[in-house]
């Protein structure tokens, strides 16, 4: 159930740098400003502003009722049906579009009916034609997540990717995160949310220490992206160069006991582990849907990203997934929706024998504010506008003049069991702000290296202080950035080209990696 809604939200997230039409924030000028209670739309509720003449009143729906995207099209039809029923509105007439083959036509269609109101499309690009179609006094309730697809009246009930991922990088903030890296596919709609979780870094303070993109679904990239973000390469190496030293004065050197005993410890501590240095940030924030997520995070793991000293973050991408019985994801937290209303649930299962996925909820929620609207004494503009929101099926929400939507989100924690522990409650109002970034205003972010000084084993070992000169290390990193300080007079030579470059030092002489046999990590098979 869950998975085929984060699927569609998925697919929903299209290209958030496409689509630069001119709008204007639609009956912007009607908007108060008081913030209040939210407009309770509960199961079983009912309007006091419907008004009670016997006035005709017309709702037009487009969605992909046929193809392969019907089953969403069917559960949003089918939730909406519900909130008619509730109400039983005999001068109402609802008439319902197939958008699957030819939303141009499906489209045209439901304008020629001259709806008051329109609930849909699906799609982005849907969403989009109907914006540059409709007359400008027309509203529209669409379930796309793309920024650019909405404005000039069409607005959207669906949970914006900005929402999830300034709350959740808030709350590395609220964690103490100091540097943390972004995990994102290589797709126009992960460069947006890389964007997105930028900004909210220069917000909340965190720092990006790295941007990485992967393939979705290519387990061969994911490894690659794993790999070089924890610099699992540098880290083996430079292991290795500190045994190396620490055999070497052993072996080679006139030593007092105190220095063997010390020098005896740290070999034996170091050759307990494969990598040696810390990692140049303390989490990662993962933007993809949950399998990619798994993937990466079981690959992180394997190459050292230990636990205790990186954490995991995530987006409603996760929400509803089976990443909640993941024991390699322990501790991640991610935002996510309320949880559903129960009574609507226990409805929806009762007359269609069926469990609803969000997409449901959300046309439970659109059909009701559709009503509303039409039902209601104030325009249009100013009910569907009214900054205090909605209490809908999944906690609040609240459109905006642009056309983009904010919901109350909580966060979760994944802690094996299959059922995730509620961290931190999602908000019941907006009387408080809960968001500053506008998807619109985001920019994609490009691919950015990892910041680190590098690894120096010397940093990591302590040796007598007149050998140093004799047991100089090279310092190791995938990346060499400016956060590497000027190296002073007769220092260590930088690699700064990569780790496979060949070392031609005196003091020292590269070392033999052992091999690594084929291990499982989680359903990921890793061969080397």
């Amino acid at each position: 159930m869950n998975r085929f809604f984060t699927r569609i939200i998925a697919t929903l997230i299209l290209a958030g740098c496409a689509g630069t039409d001119t709008k204007h924030d639609w009956g912007a000028d009607v908007m108060d400003g008081s913030v209040g209670t939210p407009v309770q739309m509960q199961y079983g509720s009912y309007y006091s502003t419907f008004d009670s003449a016997d006035t005709q009143h017309n709702i037009a729906v487009l969605l992909p009722m046929t193809g392969q995207n019907a089953a969403a099209g069917r559960e949003i039809r089918n939730a909406m049906e519900l909130a008619l029923l509730q109400h039983s509105l005999s001068q109402l007439h609802v008439n319902f579009y197939d958008t699957a083959n030819d939303p141009a036509t499906a489209i045209n269609t439901a304008l020629s009916t001259n709806p008051e109101i329109i609930v849909g499309p699906l799609f982005s690009a849907d969403a989009q034609m109907l914006r540059t179609t409709k007359p400008d006094y027309m509203p529209a309730i669409s379930f796309t997540s793309d920024a650019n697809a909405v404005g000039d009246g069409v607005m959207t009930v669906a949970l914006m990717p900005t929402n999830s991922i300034e709350l959740i990088v808030r709350e590395m903030f609220y964690d103490g995160t100091q540097d943390f890296i972004i995990m994102a596919p290589n797709t126009d709609s992960g460069k947006i949310m890389a964007g997105t979780a930028k900004r909210a870094a220069e917000i909340y303070g965190p720092r990006v220490s790295g941007i990485f993109y992967y393939n979705e679904r290519d387990n061969d990239n994911l490894k690659e992206i794993a790999l070089s973000a924890s610099m699992n390469t540098a880290r083996t190496a430079a292991n290795k160069r500190a045994r190396t030293v620490l055999s070497d004065i052993l072996t080679n050197e006139t030593l007092n006991g105190i220095e063997k005993s010390k020098l005896y410890y740290q070999l034996d501590k170091i050759s307990k582990s494969d990598t040696l240095g810390t990692l140049p940030y303390s989490a990662v924030l993962f933007l993809g849907g949950v399998d990619d997520t798994k993937t990466l995070g079981s690959f992180l793991r394997y190459y050292g990203a230990d636990s205790k000293n990186v954490r995991f973050y995530g987006t409603a991408l996760l929400d509803g997934t089976d990443i909640t019985a993941d024991y390699t994801m322990m501790g991640t937290k991610y935002a996510a929706l309320p949880e559903q209303n129960q009574t609507f649930v226990n409805l929806y299962r009762q007359t269609y024998d069926a469990t609803p996925s969000r997409l449901a909820t959300f046309g439970f929620d659109a059909a009701n504010i559709a009503m509303g609207t039409v039902y209601s004494n104030k325009s249009p503009a100013a009910y569907l506008l009214d900054p205090s929101g909605y209490a809908g099926m999944d906690g609040i929400v609240r459109l905006k003049p642009n056309g983009d939507s904010e919901r109350g989100l909580r966060i979760v924690q994944v802690n094996g069991s299959g059922t995730p522990v509620l961290i931190r409650n999602a908000p019941e109002n907006f009387i408080n702000p809960i968001y500053n970034i506008e998807q619109r205003h985001i920019k994609p972010a490009d691919a950015m290296e990892l910041q680190t000084r590098g690894i120096n084993p010397n940093d990591f070992i302590k040796i007598p202080d007149r050998l140093k000169s004799k047991y100089k290390s090279q310092t190791y990193g995938t990346n060499m950035t400016e956060l590497v300080q000027p190296k002073p007079q007769n220092s260590i030579t930088v690699i700064t080209s990569g780790d496979d470059t060949t070392i031609t030092d005196a003091d020292y002489q590269p070392v033999q990696f052992e091999s690594i046999n084929k291990k499982m990590i989680d359903t990921v098979e890793i061969n080397e």
